[in-house]
């Protein structure tokens, strides 16, 4: 086809026509990798500095592009560290000065911190210690310096000095160039891949369920109601009303939980998982909440036992270990993260959490509720049977009683949505709360109300019966329902915990919570 004569070209239909155009085309028009499969992007840095054929010591030129994390100038050489974000260390570069060539006029005059670049030098090994290679780059080289976009040093927002996280909160579209908050993206990152694939493991399904939903699964009336705009041009000479109707013919919410349509959707593929986002009108403003959120959240089928909720507690433990276990000790970030918290020590603490050997402690709450009873303490609010537990419990329960992550089950009935199974004594139900130092509750689940008449029962009393907007749920029951389980864990508590991060702000690339909104 490539050497038909023009003639015949002319003679062919219009797509067939098209398709000559393009293979004609010169081949430097297109990919010039030997197969679309095969198009890869140059390295980053972090794959550079770990892969095992990276030149050294040859005449092979590497090129490296990204932003000046800090630079020191001398007369006749200056030091770069050159980061891309792909790692805390970064690359320091060799800059090589051109001592023919005026100062003013030399391209190391507008290398500052913050700004773009792109170098071309040569891979050695670095002789000094804490890092393995280093780019020497000579100014006398042809484009060995391009910058890419400058970065005046006298109004840039990201100095070298100390920042307070407000400061960095009001610098919001900035801050991810920090250190700690870029090391924490990529915690958020390593730690999604690996839920993924130990879900995987475990035979469940990723799902994607609603953002928009006329359902209240907690019950709490903090959900964010949708209302419609007026949406009229301002040109226009009479704008028309906003619309009295609701746009799906009945109230919208952005959804507090995605665990009603994961229940519709494990009774057809038995385990199903999602990590989605999560909204909840809260006033609060502590270092724990977030008016958007992320949450990972399961359920499964056919439990073994219809109350088992001990293995409910034992399945969370084991996604703990295997997802967020190995990186609390191996991770090259968690020096950057925990480096200069005051709760520093709590690392060596954490990696022995998830280091032992034996199961983590497991206690009802009626157990609970004893132990807090004879702690001889003076809390704010006094412990009691049918009272929920506070924050100052969890934390004591957790940090002075257990030292370490305990499971809180079978909590009373009245303190529970409608949807938890009821236990043989009427007074409490199949849950559990797993409490974490310094955290609080970190995960919370409960075996499901599969028998119908009990479930109508709840949701009778809870006025989700009238007006059959949870008829659907209902049916979950009527047909085909079976016993199972499931659970709900905040993400931003995980990297919390995780990577030692007192609040909850720093652990979203931007934070949204009551009066405040940026970006």
């Amino acid at each position: 086809m490539l050497h038909r004569s023009h003639e015949h070209i002319l003679s062919e239909s219009d797509d067939e026509r098209m398709l000559s155009r393009y293979l004609l085309r010169p081949s430097i028009l297109r990919a010039p990798h030997s197969s679309p499969s095969g198009y890869r992007l140059p390295p980053t840095i972090s794959q550079l500095l770990s892969s095992t054929n990276a030149p050294v010591n040859t005449d092979t030129t590497t090129t490296v592009s990204g932003w000046i994390k800090s630079i020191r100038k001398q007369k006749n050489v200056s030091f770069a560290v050159v980061t891309d974000g792909s790692s805390d260390q970064g690359l320091q570069a060799v800059l090589l000065k051109n001592k023919g060539q005026d100062e003013e006029d030399s391209v190391l005059k507008k290398l500052t911190n913050g700004a773009a670049v792109r170098l071309t030098g040569k891979l050695v090994k670095s002789p000094g210690s804490g890092q393995s290679h280093e780019l020497v780059v000579d100014e006398k080289q042809p484009d060995s310096i391009v910058v890419l976009g400058e970065c005046d040093p006298e109004t840039y927002p990201i100095q070298k000095k100390a920042l307070t996280n407000e400061y960095l909160r009001d610098n919001a579209h900035l801050r991810a160039r920090t250190s700690q908050i870029a090391a924490m993206l990529r915690l958020r990152d390593n730690l999604t891949h690996r839920i993924g694939s130990w879900f995987s493991s475990q035979g469940f399904v990723a799902a994607n369920t609603p953002i928009l939903t006329g359902n209240d699964a907690e019950g709490a009336g903090e959900a964010f109601r949708l209302a419609l705009m007026d949406l009229a041009h301002p040109a226009a000479e009479s704008p028309s009303p906003t619309p009295s109707e609701e746009f799906f013919s009945h109230p919208a919410f952005l959804t507090v939980s995605h665990q009603l349509h994961l229940e519709a959707l494990a009774t057809a593929l038995s385990r199903v998982y999602t990590l989605s986002p999560c909204f909840r009108a809260e006033p609060s403003a502590t270092r724990r909440h977030l008016a958007e959120f992320w949450m990972l959240e399961a359920e499964w089928a056919f439990l073994e036992q219809g109350n088992d909720v001990r293995g409910v507690c034992r399945f969370v433990e084991a996604m703990l270990r295997n997802v967020a276990g190995s990186l609390v000790t191996n991770d090259s970030d968690m020096e950057c993260l925990w480096r200069g918290n005051p709760n520093s020590g709590n690392l060596e603490s954490l990696q022995k959490t998830f280091g032992q050997k034996d199961w983590w402690t497991c206690m009802t709450y009626t157990e609970a509720v004893k132990e807090l009873e004879g702690a001889g303490v003076k809390f704010e609010y006094a412990p009691k049977w049918g009272k929920a537990l506070q924050s100052e419990h969890e934390r004591w329960l957790a940090e002075t009683l257990v030292k370490g992550p305990v499971f809180v089950t079978d909590y009373p009935v009245d303190l529970k949505p409608f949807y938890m199974r009821l236990n043989d004594d009427g007074k409490t139900v199949a849950c559990f709360d797993l409490l974490v130092p310094h955290i609080g509750e970190l995960v919370g689940g409960s075996v499901r109300e599969e028998r119908f008449d009990i479930l109508r029962e709840n949701m009778s009393k809870a006025g989700l019966v009238e007006g059959g907007a949870y008829q659907w749920y209902e049916d979950l029951r009527k047909y085909g329902g079976a016993p199972h389980a499931g659970f709900g864990m905040g993400f931003e508590r995980l990297i919390g915990w995780v990577g030692g991060i007192e609040n909850i702000r720093e652990c979203v690339p931007m934070p949204r919570w009551s009066g405040r909104l940026l970006l």
